[in-house]
């Protein structure tokens, strides 16, 4: 789960807006995390101590966001500046959920160590236990509103070659990834059986039909390295105020070399593009949409098997409401 949430936060954090900046000391991050707005409406600039101002963002407008559970959720984004310099040192982030909970957390500058990262990951990561898809939120707003990437925040300060990834010809995904079968129901990949019935689904005509399960390949255990794409179906509707957005988001995980279909045509998973789209199936209204990526990564997993399903004809089948093409 924490790899998960990693990588679902990689995109957070990646903007150079501010020419005066400097990275965030431990003691500020921790501290930066008890600051309070009272209002957030109306309070633009807040002083802290003497010492630290928050100030909204580029005076942007909240984001309300509604998910697949149809509650609203509100994000607020406010620049941390140290009063002596004047430097940015990070973004302040202020959640409040639909019973008026706020959770706070504090985006540290790209360039900061690898303690500060590991600290806030582990932060949202603790968030996202009790306030769901907390991550999958914050991910679209601050890759809206952050548009460009760095390395060093999208692996976490790490290098996967370091990490002893397993790259070669197996064609992947983990067990524990979700098939659908022909009566709608998911079951673990690793627990499918030969026979089982599972979905296909048509790219150009958006049909689905039903396929058996001839094999399900598994491979030795290993350190696989795994990318892991998060898409989104996104609604937006904003008005004078407030950014008010509906979202839906699926997680896919595989081997680099896996194929998938996108929008750009046949694709392996390694090879995909942020702002490429994907099938998918809806969970609540069951209709084909297109999603589209807005973050890729690509680390180790840690050792552990991979599997992949073999059935009758070529055609597509569905892995995490997910449209993947076979091996």
């Amino acid at each position: 789960m924490r790899t998960l949430l990693l990588s679902l936060s990689c995109i957070l954090g990646m903007y150079t807006a501010f020419a005066q900046s400097r990275p965030i000391r431990t003691d500020e991050y921790e501290k930066a995390k008890t600051f309070t707005v009272k209002d957030l409406d109306n309070d633009t600039y807040v002083k802290f101590n003497n010492a630290y101002v928050l100030d909204r963002y580029e005076m942007r407008k909240p984001y309300i966001i509604t998910g697949d559970d149809g509650l609203k959720k509100r994000i607020d984004l406010y620049r941390l500046v140290a009063k002596d310099s004047m430097m940015d040192i990070g973004t302040v982030i202020f959640y409040t959920n639909e019973k008026g909970t706020l959770y706070t957390a504090v985006l540290p500058l790209f360039n900061s160590n690898p303690e500060i990262w590991n600290k806030y990951f582990e932060d949202i990561h603790a968030i996202d236990k009790v306030e769901k898809n907390y991550v999958l939120k914050l991910s679209y707003v601050l890759s809206r509103e952050f548009s460009f990437q760095l390395y060093k925040a999208m692996n976490a300060g790490k290098d996967v070659k370091a990490e002893g990834a397993t790259y070669g010809t197996d064609i992947c995904f983990p067990g524990d990834e979700q098939v659908t079968l022909a009566d709608g129901s998911q079951k673990t990949l690793k627990s499918i059986l030969p026979g089982d019935k599972i979905i296909s689904l048509d790219a150009a005509t958006h049909k689905t039909s039903i396929m058996q399960v001839k094999e399900l390949v598994v491979h030795r255990p290993a350190n696989y390295a795994i990318t892991q794409l998060l898409a989104v179906h996104v609604v937006t509707n904003d008005t004078q105020d407030v950014h008010v957005v509906s979202i839906s988001g699926k997680i896919l995980q595989a081997t680099p070399n896996h194929p998938i279909q996108t929008s750009a045509g046949k694709k392996k998973i390694g090879e995909v593009s942020d702002g490429e789209e994907l099938l998918c199936i809806d969970e609540q209204s069951k209709q084909v949409l297109t999603y589209v990526v807005v973050n890729k990564t690509e680390k180790a997993n840690g050792t552990q098997p991979v599997y992949n399903i073999v059935a009758e004809g070529e055609g597509t089948f569905i892995m995490n409401n997910m449209m993947v093409l076979q091996k």
